[in-house]
């Protein structure tokens, strides 16, 4: 949110901070707050997280995501509520996975079952899944092909329980980088 006191924020915004900040994170997760995006809405908070190198066996990159709440006093365009998720995941994925066009309805059927798990109660979904292969030309000819699944969503959370949401969006970061959906993070505070 802004620099603000949260003491001096509206109510709502204050219980949807209040239970972000009760989640602990997944433990294949380093979740960080960021600086949020300005001049969108009333009032904003930002996450974003990578997947820890050391609770894989995959050497080298591996998931990041992005979760960013928005609340506005009068909900803004296609928005059914005065909150707004935006959040974005991206993991590397086996080329041949990648090839496979049910590879991105299968991350947005992820997306949809971390919602449902976690209790979320939203409305308006919407986003995108995209695949890229790449191959190396030229001087990088010798480099294997690899590629990356990317999710890019939005919604709009129902209460100020956004624990639940930010709960789903750490779930879809670490089933994508290949964990288990894991149905719920525990409430401790961080």
């Amino acid at each position: 949110m802004s620099a603000e006191p949260i003491e001096n924020l509206p109510a709502d915004v204050q219980a949807a901070i209040l239970s972000i900040r009760s989640i602990s994170d997944r433990v294949e997760l380093e979740v960080e707050e960021i600086d949020a995006p300005k001049d969108i809405a009333d009032h904003a908070i930002a996450f974003s997280c990578i997947v820890k190198s050391a609770t894989s066996e995959v050497s080298g990159a591996l998931g990041t995501g992005r979760f960013v709440l928005f609340w506005s006093a009068t909900p803004q365009e296609n928005w059914t509520t005065n909150f707004r998720v935006v959040c974005f995941a991206r993991s590397p994925l086996e080329t041949n996975i990648a090839i496979d066009a049910a590879s991105a309805d299968i991350t947005w059927d992820w997306l949809t079952e971390a919602l449902a798990l976690a209790g979320a109660e939203h409305s308006a979904l919407a986003g995108t899944t995209t695949r890229v292969v790449s191959s190396g030309h030229g001087m990088m000819s010798a480099e294997a092909d690899h590629a990356e699944i990317e999710l890019r969503a939005s919604w709009s959370p129902h209460g100020t329980d956004i624990g639940r949401h930010f709960t789903a969006w750490q779930n879809i970061v670490g089933v994508m980088s290949g964990f288990p959906l894991n149905p719920g993070v525990g409430e401790v505070h961080r």
